[in-house]
């Protein structure tokens, strides 16, 4: 335990320091001066901790530090608009691809950007997500984006004709059946690559669905305060689709 803690102790005295040194010298004044930031050397060996610097010295110094007031108002509170599902695949970025700034969107990401029915004994973690964003932080919009070539869908798309199995990844890209089994009876004709991107934008819509399950999600679609919206990003040719669906929920009435 004692050495877990030592560890921890020296790790964050490690990540501290990168603001110190850039505070420190005044000659870094951005991405004109990039070669001076650039603390990964050409090698062929990846230094983790080297990128990081890297990467957390060009934020500091293009974005936090040249925007004082706005990284002054965000660390006193969160107001995002946005609650977006993403996939976990590293070429879908949501913060990249939608240029989104911090404080803009609660980010969930998963194996193919999923999310399952309500389900207090199942799934949890995504609950957690979903009831916080909507009952303390009051998002506007739930976004899910699903993307090309995805391999959470690739999976599903196998099942159940496979060689190997998963502790996880099979029972949990299994929440897009539904998607599966409408898109190849709707397109008895289509080939594997058509079904495969039919298939990643029909379970954003199963997602969307299965979204309308939680009771306060359902609540804010109904009061017009929630706005749910679909999108497919295709990475392979820089394209990015907006789904819109209009759900007509009516409002509760009490009694």
């Amino acid at each position: 335990m004692s050495k877990y803690f030592k560890g921890d102790a020296a790790a964050s005295k490690q990540v501290s320091s990168i603001g110190d040194e850039l505070d420190k010298d005044k000659n870094y004044v951005g991405h004109k001066n990039i070669t001076t930031l650039q603390a990964t050397p050409q090698s062929s060996t990846f230094d983790p901790i080297e990128r990081i610097k890297y990467g957390f010295k060009c934020f500091k110094i293009d974005e936090f530090n040249k925007h004082p007031d706005y990284y002054s108002k965000l660390a006193e509170k969160q107001e995002p608009k946005f609650l977006i599902f993403a996939c976990s695949d590293s070429r879908v970025s949501p913060t990249n691809i939608l240029n989104l700034r911090p404080g803009e969107a609660f980010m969930a990401r998963n194996i193919a950007n999923m999310v399952p029915a309500f389900n207090q004994l199942k799934q949890a973690g995504v609950g957690a997500i979903i009831e916080y964003a909507i009952v303390a932080l009051k998002v506007e919009v739930i976004f899910v984006i699903g993307h090309s070539r995805c391999g959470g869908i690739e999976r599903l798309l196998s099942l159940p004709n496979v060689d190997t199995s998963f502790d996880f990844i099979d029972d949990w890209v299994s929440i897009g059946q539904p998607a599966k089994a409408k898109v190849i009876a709707q397109n008895p004709c289509a080939s594997d690559e058509e079904l495969f991107t039919l298939i990643e934008k029909e379970s954003v819509m199963n997602s969307l669905v299965n979204l309308l399950s939680y009771p306060y999600v359902r609540t804010g679609v109904a009061d017009k305060k929630l706005k749910l919206m679909g999108g497919h990003y295709d990475f392979v040719n820089g394209n990015f689709q907006i789904m819109e669906v209009d759900y007509d929920i009516k409002p509760t009435i009490d009694i």
